[in-house]
């Protein structure tokens, strides 16, 4: 058995970041510009092509040490299912946790530019279903990106967000062929305590 003071060094290395931490709370919204859209055939000569369409994105963040930080968030994306010429509306449930890397540490400037990168599902709903009332399609992947935060008051913040997401294609219909990607460019408000 590890006595309490072998212990005692690595608690308090434990609860050093606890210190000083930043919790931040975002709301906003942007554009989803989708490559590589095609999802398969239904019918092996129609194509469905996923179209570019609009997304809402919901994120809490705590930074916990000076220059990094973590994110977990959900976005609601909106697009539409093109099948030979006809397009159909269709939502896009997105979840996922990130990691972010800050250019400048915690409280000395104004504007903190940062990368990130993390992992993410997303569910796909079939057009006319939701995604509480079944027919839908959970991917896994990753996203990558940078962006912008700005202090504009002492508690109130905006931010700027560019990032590619790299998503499995939905459904698994005949005829998919590589993975789903999404540019994502997002713009957002929020409280930075």
């Amino acid at each position: 058995m590890v006595s309490m003071r072998k212990l005692l060094p690595f608690a308090f290395l434990l609860m050093t970041p606890a210190f000083g931490q930043g919790f931040e709370a975002w709301v906003g919204g942007g554009v989803s510009k989708l490559s590589s859209r095609n999802i398969g055939s239904l019918d092996g000569a129609n194509f469905i092509n996923l179209q570019d369409g609009y997304r809402l994105n919901f994120v809490l963040g705590l930074n916990n040490w000076r220059y990094f930080g973590h994110e977990i968030g959900y976005s609601y994306n909106r697009t539409n299912w093109n099948v030979a010429g006809a397009n159909t509306g269709s939502a896009v449930h997105e979840g996922g946790y990130n990691f972010l890397a800050y250019a400048i540490p915690e409280g000395k400037a104004r504007f903190r530019p940062f990368a990130t990168a993390g992992g993410e599902f997303a569910n796909f709903a079939f057009p006319g279903y939701s995604a509480t009332s079944g027919g839908g399609s959970t991917k896994f992947g990753f996203n990558y990106g940078g962006g912008l935060k700005v202090r504009v008051t002492e508690i109130f913040g905006i931010r700027v967000d560019f990032k590619q997401h790299s998503l499995g294609k939905p459904f698994n219909f005949p005829g998919q062929t590589g993975r789903l990607k999404q540019n994502e460019i997002s713009i957002g408000v929020g409280v930075m305590l």
